[in-house]
């Protein structure tokens, strides 16, 4: 009878432990559901913010402000990183005319992403995070730090929404109809 109570109570911490974990909670001022909370601070910080490019050109996140913002969190070593950027580059080609503007931030060694960069073509710009890529991405809502992840940004700054893992064309449709 013992075992059997400390088994079910273990067990009911550990589902309570993983469900508060997989919640989405807000992480330095960002509203844990989008659009529901006053998420300037960090968000703010964030177009502050501006990163090397793979050809040595400096990236500030100011330069999109008033556009649809899509930014993706990516690595050379992460294989759903490299199925999406394709569709990315897809979404990017066909929404640039409608004031959309996509950015690739590389969680990675500039040397791979330069190399990944020679035989794939990106039509978007991309920026290189590295490591403290995934510190920023945490602030923005990635709990786990995982990757890939990708925020939407209105066009006013504002943070729309947020995704842990692979982009989906059914996720790009939904962030299309964002204003």
């Amino acid at each position: 009878m013992l075992y059997a109570s400390v088994a079910a109570v273990a067990g009911v911490a550990g589902a309570g432990a993983a469900w508060w974990k997989f919640q989405q909670h807000s992480v330095d001022g960002v509203a844990g559901v989008a659009g529901t909370a006053d998420n300037s601070t960090s968000v703010g910080s964030f177009w502050s913010l501006s990163f090397d490019t793979p050809d040595g050109k400096t990236l500030a996140m100011s330069s999109f402000r008033g556009q649809m913002l899509l930014v993706n969190f990516w690595a050379t070593w992460c294989p759903p990183c490299l199925e999406e950027l394709p569709l990315l580059d897809y979404f990017y080609q066909e929404n640039k005319d409608k004031n959309w503007q996509v950015v690739g931030l590389a969680v990675d060694q500039p040397s791979a992403v330069r190399t990944w960069l020679q035989t794939n073509l990106l039509n978007f710009p991309v920026g290189m995070a590295g490591l403290a890529g995934t510190e920023l991405s945490k602030s923005l809502g990635n709990l786990a730090g995982s990757l890939p992840f990708s925020v939407v940004f209105g066009a006013s700054g504002q943070l729309l929404h947020r995704k842990v893992g692979k982009v989906l064309p059914e996720d790009l449709a939904l962030w299309a109809q964002f204003k």
